[in-house]
């Protein structure tokens, strides 16, 4: 039995002859928008995008999924399933039961992280991605995995850092996503799967706790101005120069990329994005502007060896003049938003700040 056929059934008896134009009408008007599956979804980028899509397509038409248990709130706003990538059979019983034709897949292991465990990450980000693209050309589905500024090593040049240049990084988690981009890829010219790639720098947000990134101190910063002692302990050094971008660019590049570019405006499949670069000194500077109190004790670790490895300043112009990337948050904006919002979570929360 065909699914419209299902439909139908269901209606009955309320749907008779008749009416059968109007239930197709529907039905064409719903299939319209995308079925959107979000892997890794409780992390810093994908629950934010899913408020995004769902308020663009419909709560029910972007699932949410991750191995967690979300607070309660993540259920009443739409669909949210339990998917392991690691899983096949389970990300296909997904698909099929969703109706899923695009893949979201943020479920990976970060730098700072992959380095201390790397069989798990092996596992996460490289056996996990192999099972997102077998499903991905199985069902023909559209598949973006982003990538980082963690792809490029020390032989890549480093002030701007292009497109397309040697990569060769020296993590895990680097080494992962160059992987995944390569295969994608080869998927996409071997079986004419639409795949797509963003590299992001460090992303910066207020909603989620830092996790596990090198670019990371800069969450952190923000979080310990509104602490009593205000004082931040950087495990970089103070000129440490990092490509950064606020949580909502990085949503609307996914959204602009994904969803409002056609694959044959595309001349490859993998692009920077980028919106500033800046050091933790040169961030404490902007705190300071609205906490003079503001203390930075610099305690350099191993994640300085990994952000001396990676781009400085990212060459996004391929993005920007390709598929029309444009970003908003500069580095005064950013810290305008960031402090505007970690009070709100603080006022909500019942806390003081300062």
């Amino acid at each position: 039995m065909s699914f419209l056929s299902r439909c139908i059934n269901r209606l009955q008896p309320t749907v008779t002859k008749t009416g059968l134009t109007a239930v197709m009408s529907q039905r064409l008007c719903s299939s319209s928008a995308p079925r959107v599956l979000i892997t890794g979804s409780m992390g810093q980028l994908g629950y934010p995008l899913a408020k995004k899509l769902r308020a663009r397509f419909g709560n029910e038409n972007v699932v949410v999924s991750d191995i967690v248990k979300p607070l309660p709130q993540v259920y009443k706003e739409g669909p949210y399933v339990f998917a392991d990538i690691l899983d096949f059979k389970n990300l296909q019983e997904k698909v099929v039961a969703y109706q899923i034709d695009t893949i979201i897949h943020f479920s990976a292991l970060l730098s700072a992280i992959g380095e201390q465990n790397t069989p798990l990450a092996m596992r996460v980000n490289i056996e996990g991605l192999h099972n997102i693209l077998e499903v991905s050309r199985q069902y023909r589905l559209k598949l973006f995995v982003p990538s980082t500024i963690g792809a490029f090593g020390p032989d890549s040049p480093r002030n701007p850092t292009p497109d397309l240049t040697i990569q060769r990084p020296r993590t895990i988690y680097g080494v992962s996503k160059v992987h995944a981009e390569l295969m994608g890829e080869y998927y996409h010219y071997k079986f004419g799967l639409d795949f797509r790639s963003l590299r992001f720098p460090g992303v910066i947000s207020a909603d989620t706790q830092p996790g596990g990134g090198t670019t990371d101190y800069a969450v952190e910063m923000f979080h310990d101005a509104l602490h009593p002692n205000c004082t931040h302990k950087c495990y970089l050094s103070p000129d440490t120069r990092l490509p950064m971008m606020y949580v909502d660019d990085t949503v609307d590049s996914i959204e602009r990329f994904v969803f409002d570019t056609t694959s044959d405006q595309l001349s490859r499949r993998t692009f920077n994005v980028a919106a500033m670069s800046f050091t933790p000194e040169e961030l404490a500077g902007e705190i300071r502007k609205h906490f003079p109190q503001f203390r930075v004790d610099y305690k350099v670790d191993e994640r300085q060896l990994i952000a001396d490895s990676w781009p400085q300043v990212f060459d996004d112009s391929g993005s920007r003049k390709e598929w029309g990337w444009n970003h908003e948050y500069d580095m005064e904006g950013l810290v305008n938003v960031m402090f505007a919002k970690l009070n709100e979570i603080h006022a909500a929360a019942g806390r003081t700040t300062g």
